[in-house]
């Protein structure tokens, strides 16, 4: 059933917007990962190259507060998740049409590229941005936690499934052909998500209440969602937890290089064990905080808990650097990602727990502005701390504490983060803000996440 007794998402309707965000990530492996190495290595490409379309891909995605209020005027998420979908497979098959084109003229393929990948983030910022709130509002608080695993994993199938099928069809390769295999997968995923949400979602009776807060001026319904202390607070909660999240990921393999003398295999692997973490965190969370009873504490609790486990972990990394082969380097980082999957299921099921809290029909602008703070966090994190790595190893000329002063400093963000988290709770001058402005919606509508 889509829906249970009380009328909130049951477990297959959870599974369906899943399916958005495996479609999601089948497109989005493609442009980032595919089509990287397509630039770098085929077309021999600088490095640089890939690097700035994918920093844009996520830059672009400040807009995702401005797509979020229309979908808020237009009262309805599903249009807007589809079009996103069909927006973000076009772009990413005008991408594989740049980097067709860049082997005859490059400068004019360069140029298409910076196009489609601009495109390209304001798709995943469309449909990423009503996913998530569709799922906030209409999935009941004990199940948000086991919704948040279900769409981050859904996201790594839709990642391994179209690397596998996507692989076997480029064989062999030529640009045509790429274009072919992404406009292939792009209309496949645009297919999938129109059937994913056909019906899921129930329409609401307008009423003037409603539609006088709808017109209200999107800068003003921004202004009004950043008075809000708990949207303030989970906004800086995200964007500093997300930087220390995303800046271990382009340092984590030439660190083990450097220091435990791994080989590119092994070193893949390590992150293997990783994301193995990752995926038990998420899993654990998921299972405890779905018992209605929360013996076992509160989401918001798991989260603060999460960012503390991974500033530990990250803190011993840095020692790692200076003990070198001797040290459990695999047990280091299967605890760092143990730590970060109970951290991402905490912070996204805070995003959804928190969405409907505050002012009616805001609740597309404060996904935007924390998926906002996620999208330009990512393209922070990774450039700073590879810039960070090379300044520190310049400075002290030793490879153990230019990693181990990257590591602490990504500690220290995640002890913030913890901090961040445990004062982001809904305050009563924002329930008051709630209660002027009472608008219809579901008696499943987001309740305050950690009660």
């Amino acid at each position: 059933m889509n829906r249970d007794s009380n009328g909130a998402l049951g477990w297959l309707g959870i599974f369906r917007l899943g399916l958005v965000q495996a479609a999601l990530g089948s497109i989005v492996v493609l442009t980032t990962s595919t089509m990287n190495r397509v630039m770098v290595v085929e077309l021999a490409m600088p490095a640089m190259l890939p690097g700035v379309l994918v920093a844009i891909h996520y830059l672009v995605q400040v807009l995702r507060p401005r797509l979020g209020y229309s979908s808020d005027v237009g009262g309805r998420r599903a249009p807007w998740i589809v079009g996103g979908m069909a927006l973000l497979g076009t772009a990413a098959a005008t991408a594989a049409v740049a980097i067709h084109l860049m082997q005859s003229r490059p400068v004019a393929g360069v140029a298409l590229a910076v196009l489609a990948f601009l495109f390209i983030g304001v798709g995943v910022g469309m449909s990423g941005t009503a996913m998530l709130v569709l799922m906030a509002t209409h999935v009941a608080e004990n199940r948000r936690a086991a919704a948040a695993t279900v769409t981050w994993i859904m996201m790594i199938v839709g990642f391994i499934a179209t690397s596998i099928v996507a692989g076997n069809a480029l064989e062999p390769f030529t640009t045509l052909r790429l274009i072919e295999v992404t406009g292939g997968v792009a209309l496949a995923a645009t297919l999938i998500t129109w059937l994913a949400v056909v019906g899921i979602e129930r329409p609401r009776s307008p009423v003037p209440a409603a539609a006088a807060q709808a017109a209200t001026p999107f800068r003003e319904a921004l202004r009004q969602v950043w008075r809000e202390s708990h949207s303030r607070r989970l906004t800086l909660f995200i964007f500093v937890s997300m930087v220390a999240y995303s800046a271990q990921d382009l340092i984590l393999e030439p660190f083990a290089g450097l220091i435990f003398g791994m080989t590119p295999g092994q070193s893949t692997k390590l992150s293997g064990v990783q994301n193995s973490g990752v995926l038990i965190g998420m899993l654990l969370v998921a299972i405890v905080c779905s018992r209605p009873d929360k013996p076992f504490g509160s989401l918001r609790a798991w989260t603060i808990g999460g960012c503390v486990a991974s500033a530990m972990s990250l803190l011993t990394l840095a020692v790692a650097g200076f003990v070198g082969p001797g040290w459990p380097i695999q047990a280091s980082v299967f605890m760092l990602g143990l730590s970060n999957g109970v951290f991402a299921v905490g912070a996204i099921g805070s995003m959804m727990g928190m969405v409907g809290s505050g002012r009616r029909s805001r609740e597309g602008v404060r996904m935007g502005l924390w998926g906002a703070a996620q999208a330009v966090a990512f393209a922070l994190g990774g450039l700073g701390a590879t810039a960070l790595v090379d300044l520190a190893r310049l400075l002290f000329d030793s490879v153990a504490i230019a990693y181990g002063v990257v590591f602490a400093v990504e500690g220290a963000l995640f002890f913030i983060a913890s901090r961040l988290a445990a004062s982001a709770r809904v305050r009563d001058e924002d329930l008051e803000q709630q209660a002027e402005q009472p608008t219809p919606v579901d008696r499943y509508a987001v309740s305050v996440a950690g009660r």
